[in-house]
């Protein structure tokens, strides 16, 4: 236990889920028994009342039941409780409930029990008001100098000041400058008003001003009336304090009076006169403060606590005290409870209730005298010798945390696809347009070796895909499995760019330092089956997109590829099968009966993408069982990148549509916010005056404002939609590219990760600019053809293009280069010899950004044209030994323009080129 730490005389929780703030506490003699003991009396936002009198055997105890004297629901919620003298012909103490739109004044009395249970406790309602106005807080004193009894001052959220002579209303007044309300309190000293302002302002005003002031009802006239009716509501003084207020105090003292105000920085204390007496920084966020008499020191001490579970003593503007809470207090009192003078009662604003006192607590452990012995430094050398060993041994360990055994995690995942379609589809909310949406169940498994905790399960498919359910959530406090089943179905008109899904597990190991556990991950994929999207059709003879794909192997019968798609009694299918698509599409696959060739064709070049997959896919799945290692696929056809690209104009189209649906809603906006200010001008003006169909042109703006939105909005999914399907053509020419060039499979990820940077589209950040810096960033490295390439700098900041046209050059340029023997390759070794043999063999496309700035007037070097290839073929073997010397020196210069480089495109490079860089 710490040593200052508050010690527990009572404590209490609250209810459930309720909410409490600052002026729901109140501690005074409430049901005026005379014996100077004090009840806590606390309201809630949820309408609960409830007083209490705590009186434990020892200290720390919990709450009795003796000790809640009165609990009761109010209809309304409790914004604040006060205790004064407020009902009139009689000084007793009464209980004033502040609610939104209602003030209650009851009596609290109690009559003596027979039995063991007690006194019994009771409210009796004196009166009420009905207040016009929404309430935020209140204050209350002897208004005027009136003797024996207390009126209520209510300020609304709209800055008006009610004030209550006890049964009656009295009048209202707006403060000037009014903008949201904020603390409120009186000085009976000076008999004003203390509030401060949304301006930061500590503002005063005297009640004899507010009384004689132009009254609330008459607010809306002119400045003239006002001059002429009444007096204006002026300020008695004004301090500004630089923030906002969370609270303000008076508190009077030696014939003297002091205002305290807690901001959310400082703390000061004012004279009357709005003077500075002094101010205090404070370390903390502060919650709540009060300040109170000290009547055996003569001086005030603010008690002042903040969010760090602390509660400060200050005497002015020293620290005197700090002791440990446990909550966060939003409102603090001082009470006399069971003959104990200067309890500290405090309340969070979850409901946690705590009567402490300050103490210490001190430690009775003394420490034992250490013996003193010589000290032998050969064996601490040693020691520490063996310890940095173990330090080394230690950090070269790739994991963090060490396994109990090897290869064997704590959760493992198994996601099973059902092999066939649900006999009852489980589509929901789909938009295909088509007689029937199949659905397909997905069973997830769990197994956990170990008890882990706070499991949470999410499945994820990429759209129009979707899941009837994607989220689970597990307790699996013991080892054991736990499965779960699902279903995926196609929702949106439009096919699907993957047909896998993703399945991740977040969960907790505990362990003996932290039981609350270690977070960890685990994951795992699954293939959904092609029938989810497609359905077998007749073969069409004719289309616009045909690829063809060469094999090494002998055709296989496309009745055994697909047996889930073709009919086995039919002979026809051997060679031709036809795919329709639910979207409304039609693929036909077609096998050569001599030669090893596949033809796949459709109408649309991104359909093509699925089937292309599969078939090669299913090739691969086939030759494997047949044990044999040597498959390979071809693609010597041209890569339709004109296609490719007519994808890319329609989606970039579409970017720039919205843009411009953007712009039009925001000066639409902006007309309707115009003409919506001249109308209230119309109508607070006293004087009728014509409209000048200015209503007609509201409506006519409203109207177009929602016709904007609703393009926009279908332009956004329009935009969704290409973007799938660019994602589809951009896999398709990936897998296209790799097949024509015979590409590892780390330059397929590399050309993956510049062709595919992107999972989402956003006008922020779009896939044309992500794509063009990811692709030049290639051609100025792996694909340069000099090191003065190399040396270009890319823009660090990506915005949208103007026009697709630098796009498609850098995209076309790629493939001529990796046509002409560039390979894609990250390192800089790689960079060095492609920089030498490049040149020799490719003829240079000329390019306004990235190659004319590399060409050098006047130069007769081998990179500009055959002619100049023609001369190097005529230069004698010495000529050739002098230029490869020349090349190996300049070969640290080239490491240099590497280094350089990397920094410059760090910044700047998108999650494609990071990507890259990583493989």
């Amino acid at each position: 236990m710490s040593l200052f730490k508050a010690r527990d005389w009572w404590s209490t929780t609250l209810g459930e889920k309720e909410e409490f703030d600052q002026g729901c506490l109140c501690v005074a003699d409430i049901d005026n028994s005379g014996s100077g003991q004090d009840k806590i009396t606390v309201g809630s936002y949820m309408g609960y009342l409830r007083i209490f009198n705590p009186h434990p055997v020892k200290p720390g105890d919990g709450m009795k039941a003796e000790d809640l004297l009165l609990e009761v629901q109010l209809r309304d919620p409790i914004l604040q409780v006060e205790v004064g003298k407020f009902v009139s012909g009689t000084e007793l103490l009464h209980l004033a409930v502040l609610h939104c739109r209602k003030l209650c004044v009851y009596a609290v009395s109690g009559t003596l029990g027979n039995v063991e249970h007690g006194n019994q406790y009771q409210i009796r309602l004196m009166y009420e008001h009905n207040l016009q106005r929404t309430a935020c807080n209140m204050t209350y004193g002897p208004f005027g100098g009136v003797k024996g009894r207390d009126l209520i001052c209510i300020q609304s959220m709209d800055g008006m000041l009610m004030l209550f002579e006890q049964e009656s209303y009295a009048f209202g007044r707006f403060l000037p400058g009014f903008l949201l309300p904020g603390p409120l309190t009186y000085s009976s000293r000076t008999d004003s008003f203390i509030t401060v302002s949304s301006c930061q302002q500590v503002e005063s005003y005297k009640y004899q001003v507010l009384a004689f002031a132009t009254d609330a009802d008459e607010r809306n006239e002119t400045e003239q009336q006002k001059l002429s009716s009444g007096k204006r509501l002026v300020m008695d003084w004004v301090l500004n304090i630089g923030e906002q207020a969370l609270d303000v105090c008076v508190v009077s003292f030696n014939q003297t009076s002091s205002v305290f105000v807690l901001g959310e920085r400082n703390f000061f204390c004012l004279k009357d006169n709005g003077q500075i007496r002094f101010m205090k920084k404070l370390d903390c966020s502060p919650s709540c403060f009060l300040p109170y008499c000290s009547v055996s020191e003569g001086t005030i001490n603010t008690l002042v606590g903040n969010h760090n579970n602390m509660l400060h003593v200050y005497q002015d503007v020293t620290l005197k005290w700090a002791t440990q809470l446990p909550h966060i207090p939003v409102a603090v009192k001082v009470g006399n409870l069971q003959d104990l003078k200067g309890v500290i009662v405090t309340l969070s604003d979850s409901g946690h209730l705590q009567c402490s006192y300050l103490g210490t607590d001190p430690s009775l452990f003394q420490a034992p005298k250490v013996e003193s012995r010589e000290i032998n430094y050969e064996e601490l050398d040693q020691e520490m010798k063996e310890l940095q060993k173990i330090i080394k041994e230690s950090t070269k360990t790739q994991d963090i945390l060490p396994k109990s055994e090897k290869d064997c995690d704590d959760l493992r995942i198994t996601a099973e696809v059902s092999s066939d379609l649900d006999a009852i589809s489980q589509a929901i909310d789909s938009e295909v347009r088509a007689e029937a949406v199949p659905s397909v169940t997905v069973k997830i498994t769990l197994q956990s070796r170990l008890a882990v905790q706070k499991t949470k399960l999410s499945i994820c498919v990429q759209p129009p895909l979707a899941l009837t359910r994607d989220q689970f959530i597990f307790d699996l406090a013991s080892c054991g499995s736990k499965a779960v089943a699902l279903s995926v179905f196609l929702k949106g008109n439009y096919p699907p760019a993957e047909l896998e899904g993703n399945v991740v597990a977040s969960y907790s190991t505990p362990t003996d330092l932290n039981p609350e556990g270690i977070p960890r991950v685990a994951q795992c994929k699954f293939r959904l089956p092609l029938r989810l999207i497609c359905f077998p059709a007749q073969p069409s003879k004719t289309a616009n997109h045909k690829l063809t794909i060469d094999t090494n192997k002998p055709p296989v019968s496309l009745v055994n590829l697909f047996p889930d798609f073709a009919d086995q009694s039919d002979e026809d299918q051997v060679n031709v099968l036809g795919f329709q698509l639910l979207t409304g599409s039609r693929i036909t696959l077609l096998a050569s009966k001599t030669s090893q060739r596949y033809r796949i064709q459709s109408e649309q070049l991104e359909d093509l993408w699925l089937i292309t997959k599969e078939l090669i896919f299913r090739l691969e799945e086939h030759f494997k069982k047949q044990n044999s290692k040597d498959f390979t696929c071809i693609f010597s056809g041209s890569v339709p990148l004109q296609e490719y690209f007519e994808l890319i104009d329609h989606h970039f189209e579409l970017r720039m549509n919205a843009e411009k649906y953007e712009e039009l809603l925001s000066e639409r906006a902006i007309q309707f916010r115009a003409i919506e200010r001249r109308l209230l001008i119309r109508f607070k003006d006293k004087t009728p005056a014509p409209l000048q169909h200015l209503d007609t042109l509201l409506e006519g703006t409203y109207r177009q404002i929602i016709a904007l939105a609703d393009a926009a909005e279908e332009n956004q999914a329009n935009m969704f939609q290409a973007f799938t399907k660019l994602k589809s053509a951009t896999q398709l020419v990936i897998m296209l590219i790799s097949l024509w060039q015979k590409l590892s499979t780390d330059q397929v990820a590399i050309l993956e990760a510049t062709f595919l940077p992107l999972m989402q589209d956003t006008q922020e950040l779009g896939w044309e600019e992500s794509v063009d810096a990811a692709i030049s960033h290639l051609l100025r490295t792996c694909l340069s053809k000099s090191s003065k390439e190399q040396a270009l700098t890319l823009s660090s900041q990506l915005s949208i293009p103007k026009d697709t046209s630098r796009l498609k050059k850098h995209i076309t340029l790629l493939c001529d280069r990796l046509a002409k023997g560039g390979r894609l390759c990250l390192t800089v070794d790689t960079n060095i010899q492609q920089t030498m043999v490049m040149p020799g063999v490719c003829t240079p496309i000329p390019e306004s950004d990235l190659e004319e700035r590399t060409a050098i007037q006047g130069s007769t070097t081998m990179f500009t044209n055959h002619r100049h290839l023609i001369k190097q073929k005529s230069k004698t073997v010495g000529e050739l030994n002098g230029f490869v010397e020349t090349g190996i020196t300049l070969f640290k210069q080239v490491q240099m323009l590497q280094m350089q480089e990397k920094e410059r495109f760090a910044p700047g490079c998108t999650r494609g080129n990071r990507k890259a860089m990583k493989i």
